[in-house]
């Protein structure tokens, strides 16, 4: 069963080992590349990201025993409140009054432990939702900066002569293919370590903002594989 498990669950280390070959290959085709550098803190993102997911799913075992604690407490007091009251002399006087009196710190004790207990319990959720969407908020950035990267790689610009504003263009039609497909790849490893999050919470907040970097990976590659695929018709268009 736990294969079973495994097997449906990303793996956080592949990820990272993937990104860190991607990193080699873009350090070798582009060595002195403003990509090259991204990809290098990427994967140094990634390494942080694996470790942040892993310690997701475990307790806070500190903040759990201090629940723990409210809880006995509360405990404790309720019985030593109820052992204080004289239930013989209240029974025998029918006073509704009385008991509902003796009764009323009981109550407010067993309500104030309960909210406390609840605060302490929602803290551990609302701690690992603050740090995890703001690792996410950071691999969102990454995927805005490799847009960057790849916004001004035009394939279209081949077709025609260049203006004194166009920027300068030093790859030809093999090096701007293999740019762009770089750029895909690592928009698209960013979304799998956004995913890492995910699999290690059920938390609606988290997988949502998941989703949406996801969303937003996508919609970028998208643009991306648009680009390539332009090139391809350029050659094709070329050869015949």
């Amino acid at each position: 069963m736990a294969r079973d498990n495994g097997a449906r669950k990303l793996d956080a280390a592949k990820v990272v080992d993937t990104l860190d070959h991607l990193r080699i290959r873009v350090a070798e085709r582009f060595p002195d590349s403003g990509l090259a550098q991204v990809c290098e803190q990427l994967t140094l993102t990634a390494r942080t990201t694996a470790q942040r997911a892993r310690r997701l799913s475990r307790p806070y075992l500190g903040l759990r025993l201090l629940v723990l604690a409210v809880v006995l407490v509360a405990i404790l007091a309720e019985l030593a409140l109820i052992a204080r009251l004289d239930w013989l002399a209240t029974l025998r006087g029918a006073d509704a009054l009385r008991l509902a009196q003796g009764l009323e710190p009981a109550v407010n004790l067993i309500l104030l432990s309960g909210a406390a207990a609840w605060f302490l319990v929602s803290l551990e959720t609302r701690w690992k939702r603050g740090r995890v969407q703001k690792a996410l908020h950071e691999l969102r950035s990454f995927a805005h900066v490799i847009d960057m990267h790849q916004l001004t790689k035009d394939p279209t610009l081949v077709l025609g002569p260049r203006t004194p504003s166009s920027p300068v263009r030093e790859m030809n039609r093999f090096q701007l293919a293999r740019y762009l497909d770089y750029c895909a790849e690592m928009l698209a490893l960013t979304a799998k370590l956004a995913a890492l999050y995910a699999g290690e919470s059920d938390d609606p907040v988290i997988v949502s903002a998941v989703n949406d970097i996801e969303t937003l990976t996508s919609d970028l590659g998208r643009k991306i594989w648009q680009k390539i695929m332009i090139l391809g018709q350029l050659d094709e268009a070329r050869s015949a």
